[in-house]
């Protein structure tokens, strides 16, 4: 029974990561609905029997709860961010002349079409910035 609990973690992650990569840009499902498509797909594959399905989908259903919750979390925190971001650049601006605003914006324009041209977006080394002329503030 160990073994098959363990086997059954191992391909609700397999089947998670596999259903995460397809189902990006497409319709979201709710956590009931994808603890129910693992647990029919693991059902199918491990030949479950009727009690361990059931007990799988109890698993499956708690952690697909827990997922959304973090999911939710992590987006209020990344909008939050993005108000905190907005309001400094709000005061930032409000002390700044018209040509320093200029100059700032051309600044953030230069850094967003460097970023362009990293892999995931990313700046991963500053010093890759200062040599091409961009400086941080440190």
């Amino acid at each position: 029974m160990k073994k098959l609990i363990i086997a059954s973690g191992l391909m609700v992650m397999i089947s998670l990561s596999t259903y995460a990569q397809q189902g990006k840009g497409g319709e979201k499902s709710n956590p009931d609905e994808r603890a129910k498509q693992m647990t029919e797909r693991l059902a199918t594959e491990l030949e479950l029997n009727e009690a361990q399905k059931k007990q799988v989908l109890a698993i499956n259903m708690e952690y697909a709860k827990k997922r959304e919750a973090e999911m939710e979390a992590r987006k209020a925190e990344m909008e939050a961010r993005k108000k905190e971001r907005q309001d400094q650049e709000a005061k930032i601006q409000a002390i700044l002349t018209e040509d320093q605003k200029a100059k700032w914006v051309e600044l953030k324009d230069e850094r967003k079409e460097y970023r362009k041209g990293r892999p995931g977006g990313e700046v991963h080394h500053k010093d890759e910035m200062r040599r091409k002329g961009h400086h941080d503030s440190k």
